[in-house]
């Protein structure tokens, strides 16, 4: 899958290049050449500290055992949809706490339990080579992928957005959406003749090429998942305190608020200004109730956050390039322009395709093109919700087929693909339904 975004790459540089030369529009090429550099090591920069804070916090998580919790939490629902799963495999509670990370946004902690569900769920298969619908559903959940968007609050605050934390809301329910329909394009297409594994054999495949999972990361990742230490009855009392403090604080504000306030821009309001704040308070009072030397492993996770941003300074480097010159060069408003007439009838913004279009392909890819985007329309325009909604309402599709299917040498996809692009269609439709709901007062972008 790779090679697809070097094609997207290479590709927009040349289209860029050629349009600038007969658009005579070179000088402005040569200029967004040396901002667009700029401006991604500033967005890295930026994102430094925000990184580093979310990372500390998620090790406090880990610490508390709230994975643990989470799986338990997610046990009843996995079983009605993987029946071919034993309850008690370790497939099932492999893939249980795959999700349950990815939905606290812990995407390096979900990679090991996701190839190791993969690992497992091929033991079950009877057709070696071939994905098996329990394979083929895990996929398209985690394509569609659930999760708390950390990262894009990070880029929001970075590039001084007012609103950072006011999508988490519309990122879970536009994820939720995505989720809904990967699960039952999956249920309907496995029982289509056409993905029937009757018409595959088994596939041959080369056993010295299979990929196991980081067996180091995968047991440090199941002891941070049981950690659930008892909690002393003084820190329940504490943790209480504090929670009914907050419930108190939160009916006080409630009561005050003007009476022309709508309900609907009342809970707008409180879960855009009170929902980050009360999910640190949160973290951080529950990892006190479960005796987690709550600022050492604050501290202990954080390190990692100045190493995770400049990792991703030379892919910023490349997106933010690519699409300043495709922007510079006069392209970017011709595609807008043939582009504009089929999306016209669903109201979805022609500035955001890129970002619905290079999601499926790269998360990387997909972080420049949404700081590039929340630059270019500002981060609390429509156009900029709708960007930071986008990027947390799938995944990268192709990535995650490549590397799971390649871990156990599946090369029959049957109805895979399928439900994942059902997902990828279903991310972008879904982001544009709950912006509209809940920032339709915002301006379409910044200053217009």
């Amino acid at each position: 899958m790779p090679a697809i975004v070097n094609w997207v790459f290479f590709a927009l540089i040349v289209v860029s290049v050629l349009t600038a030369a007969f658009n005579g529009t070179m000088p402005k090429l040569t200029q967004a050449t040396v901002m667009s550099a700029k401006s991604a090591v500033e967005l890295a920069i930026g994102l430094i500290g925000q990184m580093t804070l979310w990372l500390g916090l998620v090790g406090v998580l880990r610490e508390a055992g709230l994975l643990r919790s989470l799986a338990n939490l997610l046990r009843p629902v996995m079983s009605r949809l993987f029946p071919e799963v034993p309850p008690d495999h370790p497939a099932m509670g492999a893939m249980i706490l795959n999700l349950a990370a990815n939905v606290l946004g812990l995407g390096n902690a979900a990679t090991p339990f996701g190839l190791k569900a993969m690992q497992e769920l091929d033991k079950l298969n009877q057709q070696k080579g071939v994905a098996t619908n329990s394979m083929a559903l895990f996929l398209a959940i985690n394509t569609s992928c659930i999760a708390l968007p950390l990262t894009v609050i990070s880029v929001r605050a970075s590039v001084g957005s007012k609103d950072p934390a006011g999508i988490i809301v519309p990122t879970l329910l536009a994820a939720s959406f995505s989720t809904f329909f990967a699960v039952l394009a999956c249920k309907l297409l496995e029982r289509r003749k056409l993905f029937s594994m009757d018409r595959y054999g088994a596939v041959e495949i080369d056993a010295s090429k299979l990929k196991a999972p980081d067996a180091t990361a995968l047991e440090k990742a199941e002891a941070l998942a049981a950690v659930a230490p008892k909690t002393p009855l003084w820190r329940q009392l504490v943790a209480a305190t504090i929670g009914a403090t907050v419930v108190f604080a939160l009916v006080s504000h409630v009561m005050q608020s003007p009476a022309s306030e709508s309900a609907f821009d009342l809970t707008r309001g409180i879960l855009s200004d009170w929902l980050l704040p009360l999910l640190i308070l949160t973290i951080v009072t529950l990892g006190f109730g479960r005796q987690v030397k709550v600022y050492e492993a604050f501290i202990a996770a954080a390190k990692d956050g100045f190493q995770t941003v400049v990792s991703i300074i030379p892919f910023l480097v490349g997106v933010l390039v690519s699409i300043g010159l495709f922007r510079a060069s006069g392209a970017m408003e011709f595609l807008v322009s043939v582009l504009s007439p089929l999306v016209a009838p669903i109201g979805f913004p022609p500035e955001a395709l890129p970002m619905a279009l290079i999601r499926p392909l790269s998360g990387s890819g997909a972080l420049g093109v949404m700081g590039e985007g929340l630059k270019a329309y500002g981060p609390d325009s429509f156009v900029g919700y709708l960007l930071s909604v986008l990027n947390g309402s799938t995944e990268t599709t192709f990535y995650v087929l490549a590397l799971y299917f390649g871990a156990v040498q599946v090369k029959a996809l049957r109805h895979t693909l399928a439900a994942c692009l059902v997902a990828d269609f279903a991310g972008p439709v879904g982001a544009l339904l709950v912006c509209r709901l809940f920032f339709s007062s915002a301006p379409y972008i910044a200053g217009k």
